[in-house]
């Protein structure tokens, strides 16, 4: 049962926004009592939201290969070719033929992830009676409510005021010294709203800059304040001062101390062709900065950042080829800084404390426009990465030939990904869950997040990349090798003496993900003891072959 009505009391008030880094940020901080602190967020585990804004197009994102036909004619100006240099990239060709996927051709850095056990792309995800509004939906991911719902608190916000209530007075301190939650964007978001009052906001260009500001202005408090509203209101904006200067000096120290890998290089530029306003990657430093944060000991829960540009109602790909342009481009920005920031953790050591999740305020339609655009739609999918997800495609493809007044019908509700965010990776007890209001949602939670554990993330890779036992063996003349390919590549498969000396080629070619057979004639070989060597991408194995 939602309990909701306590939420209808105070009005909102948003702070102030300031920039980190050059980029907008407002930072979320409560705190609480030191006696509730030994029981709440018990353990270092990290949440990371992108919000990717204006409705991401999940249809040229993730294309039914299946259906491939039917998503050609119902948008013949921008569908991804199924052949070429420029295809969609096939994901995984161990999936059902009906849960086939294509990535777009710009997303090869989430492929690789994807091969490496650490991306989950949730299929259809929106909520009941999508709202077109950008705003409206907005907030309803952010209030974790139904479409009909006006809650002037976020899901996010409500967790963290029951893990640390009592702000602004305990805190921070030397248990939690940090805010409790970072957003970067122009302001404060509903996201990180409590339900008793206001979310706490910082301005600042970066941690240094941030520290030279705050402890700059300002003057001496007044002597004394008075009992009226008026000296409630002056103590709480003194209250907020004080806090303020506390994280300048926290987040500079943090910003200072920590460092990201000398062996990574986050993405700069987008390299083909799209609108001078698009080629510049705007995720990638703010991925940058909080992968900084992490390694200098920063204690956020939760981070939200944000890349913008995704209303493509005109001109969502270049109108000689649909492979380029706006969407894709802001596609290469979420690929490649995902890749870059999985990179950095594990570099840094903090691969096993990270979870991110892309999500965006609705999909498009089915049917593009006559100005090589899409126009709001409701379905699109999320995607989930981290060492510690469990990877895979959870649910299937949306079915094109059912589709309500053209647009995608959704499979999941927002709500079942969020909570398991909750539930599964913050480990959240019932009580929190409940003050989040996501108590509904508990059991149709997906299962998204794994345990990361090596052997989970090594049967992932062996279940879809794999060298067989050569049939027959031994061998009189001829014998069949059959392997399989995840990813497109160069595939070389040698013959050796027992020494390990090459005595034959048997393939040394590109091949295309699958399973694949090859017969080899042995006939001239003399008898004895052989190995046969396989090579492909990560897959290395050498394996024993008689020949009588």
């Amino acid at each position: 049962m939602r309990r909701r009505g306590f939420l209808r009391k105070l009005p909102l008030v948003a702070g102030s926004p300031f920039l980190l880094n050059s980029l907008p940020l407002s930072a979320l901080a409560k705190s609480a009592p030191l006696y509730r602190l030994a029981a709440s967020s018990n353990n270092d585990k990290v949440l990371i939201l992108i919000q990717l804004h204006g409705g991401n197009d999940g249809l040229n994102t993730v294309i039914p290969i299946e259906q491939y036909a039917e998503y050609y004619n119902l948008r013949p100006n921008l569908a991804i070719p199924d052949n070429g240099k420029r295809k969609f990239i096939d994901l995984d060709s161990s999936l059902s033929a009906a849960d086939q996927v294509g990535l777009h051709p710009d997303l090869t850095h989430m492929k690789e992830l994807y091969d490496q056990g650490k991306m989950n792309i949730v299929q259809n995800v929106a909520y009941e009676n999508v709202n077109g509004s950008h705003f409206r939906s907005r907030d309803i991911w952010f209030m974790g409510g139904d479409y009909n719902e006006y809650l002037p608190s976020g899901w996010m916000g409500r967790y963290l005021d029951h893990e640390y209530p009592g702000y602004p007075e305990s805190y921070p301190n030397p248990e939690m010294p940090d805010p409790l939650a970072i957003e970067i964007g122009n302001g404060v978001s509903l996201a990180f709203h409590r339900n008793n009052g206001i979310p706490t906001a910082i301005s600042i260009q970066n941690p240094e800059q941030f520290y030279d500001l705050v402890t700059s202005v300002g003057g001496l408090p007044p002597d004394s304040i008075t009992n009226t509203h008026y000296g409630e209101e002056l103590k709480w904006i003194m209250d907020i001062e004080e806090k303020s200067n506390q994280y300048a000096g926290r987040l500079k120290e943090v910003y200072e101390k920590g460092s990201n890998s000398q062996n990574v290089t986050y993405p700069d530029l987008y390299p083909l062709n799209a609108p001078s306003g698009r080629i510049k990657n705007r995720l990638a430093p703010q991925m940058k900065m909080i992968a900084r944060l992490l390694s200098g000991g920063v204690k956020t829960k939760i981070f939200l950042a944000r890349l913008g540009g995704f209303d493509t109602h005109a001109e969502q790909v270049e109108s000689y080829d649909a492979t380029m342009g706006t969407h894709a481009a802001l596609l290469y920005h979420i690929s490649s800084a995902m890749k870059a920031f999985q990179d950095d953790l594990k570099e840094l050591g903090l691969e096993d404390k990270v979870l991110t999740m892309t999500f965006s305020e609705f999909g498009r339609r089915a049917y593009s426009n006559g100005s090589y655009g899409s126009d709001h739609g409701t379905a699109a999918p999320m995607f989930v990465f981290g060492k510690m997800v469990k990877p895979g495609v959870t649910g299937t493809n949306p079915d094109l030939s059912n589709l309500d007044n053209g647009n995608l019908v959704y499979q999941h509700d927002y709500r079942q990904v969020f909570t398991a965010a909750v539930v599964d990776w913050l480990e959240a007890d019932s009580e929190a869950v409940e003050a989040t209001l996501l108590s509904d949602w508990v059991d149709s939670r997906l299962p998204i997040i794994g345990n990361g554990i090596t052997g989970t993330k090594e049967g992932f890779f062996s279940e879809r990349n794999f060298l067989e036992d050569c049939y027959p063996n031994p061998v009189v003349d001829k014998t069949v090798f059959s392997y399989r390919i995840n990813t497109d590549g160069m595939v070389k498969l040698e013959l050796l003496d027992i020494q390990g000396r090459l005595v034959g080629t048997i393939l040394n070619e590109y091949k295309e993900a699958g399973l694949h057979h090859v017969t080899y004639d042995l006939k001239s070989f003399r008898n004895g003891t052989y190995l046969y060597r396989f090579e492909s991408g990560n897959l290395n194995q050498t394996k024993k072959l008689i020949k009588q």
